[in-house]
């Protein structure tokens, strides 16, 4: 089995924070996401081994887990020792170990296939096409904690749990976060919203940037914003500012808890959506373009 370095992957040092390791993470998951990439069968397999790095690293007890192995794995390697690393100490060999399927984006886009390596699904368990859960004893009640994409956590969505044997169907709805418990017989269900490579949630709000050319943010135009209900035009001013932000009222989350309006009837309004512009300046210039931008330097002057 192939030893898989998720610090390289990431682009990361092994003593980087959450915070850097999420940062590296968005910005290779922008670039390298499928809807960018249609058809790149490369740019798909760097995704792949982008979320499963994400994945380990970003999770505690795994990314110490994964720490301790390449801790081993190194002192192997450099002992000279004939034949091949002793994986069998870290495998997970304890069937009834029970995890989360991983429903978010990878599995969206590439269907039933495992979007994990056998070197992950060896150390960490299977998570493949059957939902299991992972529990841990409450004081009173048991917790399961099952993983949704955000844009089942925008629209709503159900899970089909095995819990002691039996099967249920759980409804999961609109607005959930991570954190968020539903009540569920017996037991709570525990919600982990995994990340988006397109945005960024705070609270009910969303956060997301755009990418416009250098002509639309001087002359103004329009730019095609992404959002989870579908993209929207955005009109852009012209002289506008890199990193001008703009707000899209409506266009977040959907509130978990609705508040009653003083008409009395329910709140059912959403957070809103913040685009932040990213100016693209061209990389090479026409000798008539760089002739054009010296004569409109000497009138600034």
């Amino acid at each position: 089995m192939e030893y898989k370095d998720y610090y390289k992957t990431l682009g990361v040092k092994k003593d980087a924070t959450e915070k850097e390791i999420k940062a590296a993470y968005r910005k290779l998951a922008r670039e390298l996401h499928p809807d960018v990439n249609p058809n790149n069968p490369q740019a798909e397999a760097r995704f792949k081994e982008v979320n499963e790095a994400h994945e380990v690293l970003s999770d505690s007890a795994k990314r110490t887990k994964y720490d301790q192995i390449g801790a081993n794995w190194q002192n192997w390697q450099q002992s000279g020792q004939p034949g091949n690393f002793d994986w069998s100490s870290w495998t997970n060999l304890d069937d009834s170990a029970s995890y989360v399927k991983y429903s978010g984006d990878l599995n969206n886009l590439f269907g039933e296939n495992s979007p994990f390596s056998d070197f992950f699904t060896s150390i960490f368990g299977d998570m493949g096409p059957t939902t299991k859960a992972r529990s841990s004893q409450t004081r009173q009640n048991q917790e399961h904690e099952v993983e949704i994409s955000l844009m089942e956590a925008y629209q709503g969505t159900t899970r089909l749990l095995n819990i002691d044997g039996r099967r249920l169907e759980v409804k999961i709805p609109a607005g959930s976060e991570t954190g968020t418990k539903v009540r569920v017989k017996d037991f709570y269900l525990k919600i982990k919203v995994a990340p988006d490579p397109r945005f960024e949630r705070q609270g009910d709000d969303l956060h997301t940037k755009v990418s416009v050319d250098l002509y639309t943010a001087i002359l103004g135009g329009e730019v095609r914003v992404p959002t989870l209900s579908g993209e929207v035009n955005l009109k852009i001013p012209e002289t506008t500012q890199n990193g001008k932000t703009f707000r899209l009222r409506g266009k977040g989350m959907p509130k978990l808890r609705k508040t009653t309006a003083a008409n009395g009837t329910a709140d059912t309004s959403n957070g809103d959506l913040y685009a932040q512009l990213e100016v693209r300046l061209p990389t090479q210039l026409t000798a008539h373009q760089r002739q054009l931008f010296e004569e409109l330097q000497q009138e600034s002057r």
